[in-house]
């Protein structure tokens, strides 16, 4: 009796001390794991994944990018269960949502995975270490937090939600997310496309990575812009090299090759192209005169007469100089192997951005006559298939403004000329319009953040891109 007893307390202690266990694993559980992670620490997490694209493709490490997909499946379970899913080229992601209607033409939305690496030397610059995805103050630290995670995940945060209430698109809905745009998308987005050319696949027009709505320009200071990016600037690299006789520094000729190169650059760097005004700026700047005081009014209503004189202003201004100039770059020097010994050789790249209308073909004549040196060989690197300007006053358009009306209903939507390059340039058979635009809201310091130091985006802006992207993916399934 007694045995048995002191059995049944035994079992009792137990219970008690079972469910004390419970109770207190459940109160040391993290809040996200209790309750979901908010959309922001998904972003977080998959800022720690460090999917860094590098120019010397051996030092990619594509365990990161699985790591990276592996954690978008398993954190938006719905969009991964519903719709088609296949990933290209092992690393890239291709999803579809098909649409009730088949008679009606597909949109693509596109974002990219991989980031650029950060300069080694400026770590301790960062507020918080660029693969850590620390949140402090509500704002979100690291590589990849503006561009162009936030554009992937803004995309499946929207969709999931969608998914989560029964949404179904009239027309079809299809998501390429590429994992090496920052090294030119040649097995990321290219592989994308030509995946979709075996599914026969074509769209009415897409969205790809771009334009923010920026606060505070000197555009329009005091007024949010929409800008909406119908174009973005072509791609080419020019390579400046030389020679001449090497030797020994202590008897050096009058003449060698890094100096010859020095002075071509020189000659070049203090020879910036004209400003000018091109579309789609010109139309952007007449959508902004009604929001000006006189007389910026009606400057901006008679761009005929003044053109010229607003190019040069513009010119002036950091932000806005790109909008009106093939920008010119000298981005890589490489000459000598040792502080005694002369080269026989000298290297440079100088990358531009050519405005829409100006050619690889000017380019290169006008270079060639700023140099204006034989001893100077000039060869080119360019990128294939530059989009157009996007049709203003198309679908795609009056979509991905409508949805962001929603979210910013003081902004002014713009069509914008993206100063960088994208993806898009790899569909541009496949979508009749290519915009680019992402729904979060920056500075203009902020925006400096882009490819170098402390790059963040804040809580409150992720939600909004959701909110917008949310708003693009509803706009374009209605097909309305």
């Amino acid at each position: 009796m007694k045995q048995r007893t002191e059995k049944n307390n035994a079992k009792t202690a137990w219970r008690r001390l079972r469910k004390g266990l419970i109770l207190t694993g459940l109160l040391l559980l993290p809040v996200q794991l209790c309750f979901g992670a908010s959309p922001l620490e998904h972003l977080a997490e998959a800022v720690r994944f460090k999917t860094v694209s590098s120019q010397d493709t051996s030092e990619i490490d594509h365990r990161a990018f699985q790591g990276l997909n592996e954690h978008l499946a398993l954190t938006y379970p719905e969009t991964f269960r519903q719709l088609d899913v296949e990933y290209v080229n092992t690393y890239s992601i291709l999803l579809r949502w098909p649409g009730s209607d088949a008679d009606k033409n597909a949109v693509l939305f596109t974002a990219h995975t991989d980031v650029v690496p950060v300069e080694a030397g400026t770590e301790g610059d960062w507020l918080h270490p660029p693969f850590a995805g620390v949140i402090e103050n509500n704002n979100l630290y690291g590589r990849g937090t503006l561009d162009d995670k936030q554009g992937v995940l803004s995309l499946l945060e929207a969709t999931e939600a969608l998914l989560n209430e029964g949404y179904t698109p009239r027309r079809t809905l299809v998501f390429g997310f590429g994992h090496d745009e920052e090294i030119g998308g040649q097995n990321g987005a290219a592989a994308l496309a030509q995946r979709m050319r075996e599914l026969d696949l074509t769209f009415d027009w897409m969205v790809d990575e771009g334009g923010f709505v920026v606060r505070d320009t000197p555009l329009l200071p005091g007024r949010d812009l929409a800008m909406i990016n119908v174009a973005e600037k072509g791609y080419v690299t020019l390579t400046l090299s030389t020679q001449a006789a090497g030797g020994h520094s202590s008897s050096p000729a009058s003449t060698g090759a890094i100096g010859t190169l020095a002075r071509a650059l020189d000659r070049i760097e203090s020879n910036p192209f004209k400003p000018k005004l091109v579309e789609p700026m010109r139309s952007a700047l007449a959508l902004m005169a009604g929001e000006m005081p006189q007389p910026e009014r009606f400057l901006f209503n008679n761009l005929w007469l003044v053109d010229g004189l607003i190019a040069r202003q513009m010119a002036k201004e950091t932000l806005t100089q790109p909008m009106v100039r093939t920008t010119t770059a000298i981005t890589m020097f490489n000459a000598g192997v040792k502080e005694n010994v002369i080269p026989q050789r000298a290297e440079a790249k100088v990358n531009f951005r050519l405005l829409p209308g100006d050619t690889i073909e000017m380019l290169i004549a006008e270079i060639t006559e700023i140099v204006d040196d034989p001893a100077v060989r000039i060869s080119n690197d360019r990128w294939a298939n530059r989009p157009g300007v996007a049709d203003v006053n198309g679908d795609g358009f009056s979509v991905i403004s409508a949805a962001t009306a929603e979210v910013y209903p003081d902004a002014l939507a713009i069509p914008s000329l993206l100063q960088a390059t994208t993806d898009t340039r790899h569909y541009v058979d496949l979508a009749q319009d290519q915009y680019r635009f992402h729904g979060n809201s920056i500075d203009a310091a902020q925006a400096r953040s882009v490819h170098g130091t402390n790059e963040y985006i804040s809580e409150h802006s992720f939600n909004k891109a959701i909110a917008v992207a949310r708003g693009m993916i509803k706009g374009a399934g209605d097909a309305l």
